[in-house]
């Protein structure tokens, strides 16, 4: 990675973007180890963390990670999903959180250095631009190596740099050891697909 210890840096973690695109890679985020990584490696100012919740339902399976993200070092954004019937009368359920990510970059950007964006997700390349012209580096985290590619094109080369998930599977992955049984998640319950993968998750094995 290309860092210092002395460049401030924020994280900006698309929460859906990154589950999907760990999922297809096959392995699971470890939290702990990600922060610790860029705690080791630069000097880290701030980790953001999104993701939209079904407020209405008695238990999400996302809120166990929600909890823990929150008293361990991340800074949790979260709205409520919105949900819909299609024509086909399918459940679907909205949860972008592409506005939200986008202010506070923009917002923070002044005191950073160096914003690390964990998404492929190709509507935030003009995010991008816009904090390089505060004069910042950004590092779009993704990856290239499945099929598709959860990275758009136009994102990663508007990046300074980009991080190939793939390659910190053994840094920032969980152990194989340390992770529960898989439970089955159904895409076409999610709406809203973009450039790098659905917005919406199932954290039911974290």
């Amino acid at each position: 990675m290309n860092f210092n210890h002395a460049e401030r840096v924020a994280l900006f973690i698309d929460g859906a973007n990154l589950y999907s695109t760990a999922r297809g890679l096959g392995f699971d985020i470890d939290f702990r180890r990600l922060l610790d990584l860029f705690q080791k490696n630069s000097h880290l100012i701030r980790a953001y963390y999104y993701t939209a919740l079904a407020e209405d339902q008695e238990y999400s399976s996302v809120r166990p990670l929600i909890d823990w993200l929150d008293y361990n070092g991340y800074t949790v954004v979260t709205k409520p999903t919105k949900e819909f019937t299609d024509a086909a009368g399918r459940r679907k359920v909205k949860g972008n959180m592409d506005m939200e990510l986008a202010i506070d970059a923009m917002e923070l950007a002044q005191y950073v250095d160096h914003v690390v964006l964990f998404s492929g997700d190709g509507d935030f390349r003009s995010l991008v631009e816009a904090i390089q012209r505060k004069g910042k580096r950004v590092t779009v985290a993704s990856t290239l190596k499945t099929q598709p590619p959860m990275i758009a094109d136009e994102l990663r080369r508007q990046a300074d740099h980009f991080i190939e998930l793939s390659a910190l599977a053994d840094t920032i992955g969980r152990p194989q050891q340390d992770r529960p049984p898989r439970r089955e998640t159904r895409d076409d319950d999610y709406e809203d697909f973009d450039d790098g993968g659905p917005d919406g998750e199932n954290f039911a094995d974290r």
